[in-house]
């Protein structure tokens, strides 16, 4: 938690964190967007409030309302037009929580919802309506969360997402680490994480710190949805998270307006690859109710990726998956209908 009235005790990070934007007023000055997009604004904020930290504020372009990354954090009204076929637990968290904050979906793999914080409210999150006063796994200094994993053996990873993992400070990391030891199943921790992207000093000495200490094999699962997101703090912060031998993968959304262009998607590639993060998932959006705006049917991201292949070598191709409530794994779109899981 941030204690705003005592800043002396907390981390660069946490000041960044606690200095975002979080009205649209602000937003809408600060960039000098138009005032025509502020009465949208303020009706899609009240369901789901703006939330932009500096060092991400920074990259977007100054008065230009389809900058791409702008267009992932400002509310519109389009997000309070209902559409069939979205809803507000589109991927089943909910049906597939054990114990709260506890999601036990796939086979031999765990996952927490730490936490209810975002360094960034991004307006496509497939976890916009999901109730965390009453489901994640800290809330009771992680106690269920690693009873459910004593209990059962099969368990080898142990995915961290939230909300955002790394919004949590570092001793509440650590905590979670020492309860790990006792488990000799468990031989992996994954993080699924936005942070090091929108506020890159977060990785600091006491983040690397507790994962340097940890002896799971640690794989942080990035968030990077377009190549103008990775600056050269991004870079640094990807190069120490290397450097303490964490794997890094990029999960990236799939998102009209955004990088629903071969172009874009390829630099994309390009770019994570020099950061030293390899192009993972390219992730169909979760059809969460506020964000049909942000679909691309299924035959133009295969379009999209067939681009792709010609144009990159295969370890710079990220695989095209969607998420099914009920499904067994990621389930790889290779026709416009959906195709059989992997894992």
């Amino acid at each position: 938690m941030i204690h705003r009235t005592d800043p002396a005790r907390q981390a660069p990070w946490q000041v960044e964190m606690a200095a975002a934007i979080r009205d649209p007023e602000t937003l809408v000055r600060v960039l000098g967007l138009p005032d025509t997009l502020l009465a949208a604004a303020r009706r899609a904020h009240e369901h789901f409030p703006v939330r932009v930290p500096p060092a991400y504020l920074a990259r977007i372009r100054q008065g230009d309302p389809e900058d791409p990354l702008l267009r992932q954090i400002l509310p519109l009204d389009l997000e309070e037009a209902p559409q069939p076929g979205f809803s507000r637990d589109p991927v089943g968290d909910l049906a597939a929580q054990v114990v709260p904050g506890v999601l036990h979906k796939y086979e031999g793999r765990v996952l927490l919802t730490a936490t209810g914080a975002c360094a960034i409210h991004c307006r496509y999150c497939f976890r916009r309506h999901f109730p965390y006063a009453k489901a994640h796994a800290a809330r009771d200094r992680w106690a269920l969360a690693t009873a459910h994993l004593a209990a059962d053996p099969s368990i080898r990873e142990v995915i961290l997402s939230g909300g955002d993992p790394l919004t949590l400070s570092d001793d509440k990391l650590a905590g979670l680490m020492g309860a790990l030891r006792a488990l000799p199943h468990v031989k992996r921790l994954r993080l699924h994480t936005r942070v090091p992207v929108v506020i890159p000093s977060r990785v600091d000495d006491g983040l690397l710190g507790w994962l340097d200490e940890t002896p799971l094999a640690v794989v942080m699962v990035l968030h990077i949805n377009h190549p103008r997101e990775v600056d050269e703090a991004v870079v640094r912060a990807c190069g120490r998270l290397r450097a303490a031998r964490v794997t890094l993968l990029n999960q990236a959304v799939l998102l009209a307006g955004v990088n629903d262009d071969a172009e874009v998607l390829a630099a994309l590639s390009e770019r994570v690859f020099e950061a030293g993060v390899l192009p993972y998932y390219l992730h169909m959006l979760d059809r969460v109710e506020g964000a049909a705006h942000f679909a691309v049917d299924a035959a133009r991201a295969l379009g999209l990726l067939e681009v792709l292949r010609v144009r990159l070598p295969g370890y710079l191709v990220p695989r095209l998956v969607r998420e099914e409530a009920g499904a067994p794994a990621k389930v790889p779109v290779v026709t416009v209908g959906a195709g059989p899981g992997y894992r």
